[in-house]
């Protein structure tokens, strides 16, 4: 399914653009958030990113992101 491929690369770039704070802030949560849902639609790449970030990451700060994730993940 080429859109769901295409979907996870742009959720992966998103992740990434937060992850290195390219045209935003940097906000590891909202990386973690959108390298899961990326990870969660087939993307090897956000997955292992995601292992990284949360090796950085409170308990705290990776509950929010996963229910950050799960809410988009229901409303999408």
């Amino acid at each position: 399914d080429m859109g769901a491929t295409a979907q996870a690369d742009i959720l992966f770039e998103l992740g990434l653009m937060y992850a290195t704070g390219r045209d935003c802030d940097t906000d590891i949560v909202s990386a973690h958030k959108w390298f899961n849902i990326a990870a969660i639609k087939g993307s090897a790449r956000a997955a292992a990113l995601r292992s990284e970030l949360s090796a950085q990451m409170s308990k705290a700060e990776i509950a929010k992101a996963l229910r950050d994730a799960r809410e988009w993940m229901t409303m999408h």
